[in-house]
């Protein structure tokens, strides 16, 4: 039994949380710079190319962050530089996946489409807090809607300015 705890802890503190934290980081960081460029110039190719760079910027960023803050010696959360490939990466895709949808050339779509790809990040990061943290997930679902709606709201405020 020691064993097995010892290697379910050790994932989740080496994997499931790195990669939670980046998708976290990722998907709700992104949203108000990607709205802002939408609402203010209506032009979805911009909202994109400022997805895209918010997507690329925050994930180098949170590579180096996790990367940098601890050895993982003391911690047990693992090598530095996995650890900080596993936040980059997830921060990355977390950010890209709502950016994508501005390909398109008809804001409204693309905005439409986005708003949908959101909430579908947003329910996947309250089921892995559900699965791996046995949060509530509906409790979880709450908090992360919670905080993705004051960022998007934000991003909304200052591209309607």
């Amino acid at each position: 039994m020691s064993d097995e705890y010892d290697v379910n802890t050790s994932f989740l503190l080496k994997v499931v949380q790195p990669a939670l934290a980046g998708l976290m980081d990722g998907s709700v960081s992104t949203l108000a710079p990607i709205f802002a460029a939408a609402f203010a110039t209506g032009k979805p190719h911009v909202a994109f190319l400022v997805g895209l760079s918010a997507a690329v910027g925050a994930g180098i960023s949170m590579a180096f962050a996790e990367a940098l803050s601890d050895t993982g010696e003391h911690t047990g959360r693992g090598h530095p530089f996995a650890r900080g490939a596993i936040v980059g990466s997830m921060t990355f895709v977390g950010g890209i996946l709502h950016t994508l949808p501005f390909l398109l050339s008809n804001l409204t779509a693309a905005l439409y489409f986005a708003y949908i790809v959101v909430g579908v990040e947003l329910v996947a990061i309250a089921y892995i807090r559900y699965h791996f943290f046995k949060m509530r997930f509906w409790l979880s679902a709450l908090q992360v809607i919670f905080g993705g709606g004051l960022v998007f709201i934000a991003g909304l405020l200052i591209g309607s300015a």
